[in-house]
């Protein structure tokens, strides 16, 4: 069983709804991204996304595009991510990561030996956002073969046939973008979440998260009624940007911790 597996079936014993933010490493500088991992584990994460910076993103908007700039600045690259990881994994061997990226850092570092270090490392997923499933199987299957999951996207727009594919190919849990367009977007429609996430249930047994646009605790919650995880990013990022670099593990327990009490009411 994956650590995302056994994550997962614990908290649907427990009756409660994961909570996985997101962070992008090396942002606001690499010496912050092992504490800001434990920092967010303690607020009560679940299972954490790391997003590995790259110089041109398709999904990300702006908030997300700027943290991605700053830690190039800082030249952070795949390999430091990993190091990240292993580091952050000498302290904790029970939280799911999943690293979330493009398919470019990785096929410049090679697929294989990719896979090879992220296991090494401790990583349990992965979502490749420009890797359609449709042409993925081989990718899905070598990742799980190291003990990677390769999560998968969908969107308000998927087809029948893309949520099929989807949940052929993925594995750990299904990740929904809730709204059209990028990260951070404030057009979340609550009502839209709850029609779509019964008809993607239908076609798998995966966990479904849901992620782009939730910004609160009272929407974390109402999506966490259909869902069975909450991801948040954007708003993570830009409690980062609005302090000092020394306050962001302060500033990210203290946004983290009401949406973590909204889950489990």
């Amino acid at each position: 069983m994956s650590r995302i597996q056994g994550c997962f079936q614990a908290l649907a014993k427990a009756k409660r709804k994961a909570l996985i933010p997101y962070i992008t490493a090396g942002d606001p500088h690499p010496s912050l991204t092992v504490a800001l991992m434990r920092g967010l584990v303690e607020a009560g994460s679940d299972i954490l996304e790391l997003g590995v910076p790259f110089s041109d993103p398709m999904a990300d908007g702006p908030v997300i595009q700027r943290s991605g700039e700053r830690a190039l600045k800082h030249g952070v690259g795949l390999g430091d991510v990993l190091k990240m990881v292993a580091e952050f994994r000498k302290g904790d061997t029970a939280t799911p990561i999943v690293l979330m990226g493009y398919a470019n850092p990785i096929e410049a570092m090679g697929i294989r030996p990719f896979l090879e270090r992220a296991q090494a490392a401790g990583v349990d997923g992965v979502i490749v956002v420009d890797y359609p499933p449709e042409e993925c199987a081989e990718f899905a299957d070598l990742a799980r073969s190291h003990d990677i999951d390769p999560i998968f996207l969908l969107a308000p727009t998927s087809t029948d046939k893309r949520i099929h594919d989807v949940a052929r190919c993925g594995s750990g849990y299904l990740y929904y973008v809730s709204l059209r367009g990028v990260t951070g977007a404030a057009n979340l429609d609550l009502g839209d979440v709850a029609a779509r996430i019964p008809k993607i249930r239908a076609a798998t047994q995966l966990p479904i998260g849901v992620g782009f646009g939730i910004r609160d605790a009272e929407s974390a919650r109402r999506v966490a009624q259909t869902a069975d995880a909450v991801v948040i990013g954007s708003r993570i990022i830009q409690e980062i940007e609005a302090g000092a670099p020394e306050q962001a593990v302060a500033r990210v327990k203290t946004f983290l911790k009401p949406i973590r009490e909204a889950l489990d009411r």
